[in-house]
């Protein structure tokens, strides 16, 4: 069994919660390895576990038309995969797929709902989550109708270096594309002209990001205030 005094707590929801409450779900808590490209719910699916990502981040995708699907929003480590459970729903709305592999920890659906109704340190951090994965959600579509590709990829780059923790992660031009709604051409374009600004490097499906600062910039505005309300949250 995982012990709460000598292993660290890599997923901050789960690290905000009083050591005793966290104690309590341990022997509910699985620790899995995600793949990349791993689907973890359908959309109208039943929701058979909850997952609490560790060092993977999970896109959640929605679809138009029955073929053609976008990102509206992106979990990591903040936060928990299955948010409708929590809500007293059964089913997810959306496709959740793992954009970036690693390791999560699972809990079983009966046994969350019974912790969750029993925590209200829990259903706290989980409410406080909620909001601003809402937050993330409204943005992302506000974002996806005014602004041009090239300030969307930017964001989307920025979002996933901060769950990564990294300047450098693996993301084809196909899967981006996807992410983001439109053809893999018009990412290509967006694409060279970061490349150009010497603000990320792309080889062999791998990003880097040279300039955060300047890649900051030339985002759009959605970034910082996603960014910022989750700061607030947790001053």
């Amino acid at each position: 069994m995982l012990s709460a005094k000598k292993v660290s707590i890599p997923n901050r929801l789960l690290a905000a919660l009083p050591r005793k409450d966290y104690r309590k779900l341990l022997p509910f808590l699985e620790p899995v390895t995600l793949a990349f490209a791993e689907v973890l719910y359908e959309p109208h699916a039943r929701i058979r576990h909850v997952y609490f990502p560790n060092d993977c981040f999970v896109s959640m995708l929605t679809s138009v038309d029955g073929d053609r699907v976008a990102e509206v929003g992106l979990v990591g480590s903040e936060g928990l995969i299955g948010v409708p459970v929590a809500l007293g729903a059964a089913v997810s709305p959306f496709r959740a797929v793992v954009q970036g592999g690693g390791t999560a920890m699972r809990m079983k659906v009966a046994d969350f709902r019974r912790e969750f109704s029993e925590s209200a340190a829990l259903r706290r951090e989980l409410f406080l989550f909620t909001h601003l994965l809402m937050i993330q959600i409204a943005q992302t579509a506000a974002c996806n109708r005014f602004h041009v590709v090239t300030q969307r990829m930017a964001r989307w780059l920025l979002m996933t270096r901060d769950r990564v923790n990294s300047n450098e992660f693996r993301i084809t031009q196909e899967f981006l594309g996807l992410m983001l709604g439109v053809r893999r051409s018009r990412i290509s374009l967006a694409g060279s002209s970061l490349q150009a600004c010497k603000l990320i490097g792309y080889r062999r499906g791998t990003v880097t990001i040279l300039d955060q600062k300047g890649l900051e910039a030339a985002a759009c505005g959605c970034y910082k205030t996603v960014k910022d309300s989750y700061s607030q949250a947790q001053a």
